[in-house]
């Protein structure tokens, strides 16, 4: 038990964004785990539409403060690589 009304409160706030932003961190992870199979797979398509919504994934946990800016950005420009030269790769076959 804490000492003051005001320490109680930052308790239970602390707590409520601790389980929302589990929950947003595991969203944004399991997206960037479905892009990075769809470019192992080699299928452009699903890795396009895969990648998309993990860039928007991550804009949004970046805006939220769950991962830092610098992070984002790094992994949206790793994966957009991935993505890039998959589809050069099937315009040359």
């Amino acid at each position: 038990m804490s000492e003051s009304k005001s320490a109680d409160k930052t308790a239970r706030a602390q707590e409520k964004r601790r389980i929302r932003n589990r929950v947003i961190r595991g969203k944004t992870r399991t997206l960037l785990r479905s892009a990075r199979q769809g470019v192992a797979g080699g299928d452009v398509d699903q890795a396009r539409d895969a990648a998309a919504a993990a860039i928007a994934g991550l804009n949004r946990a970046g805006t939220k403060g769950l991962f830092h800016k610098n992070k984002v950005a790094r992994l949206k420009s790793r994966l957009s690589k991935h993505v890039n030269a998959l589809e050069a790769k099937g315009d040359v076959e």
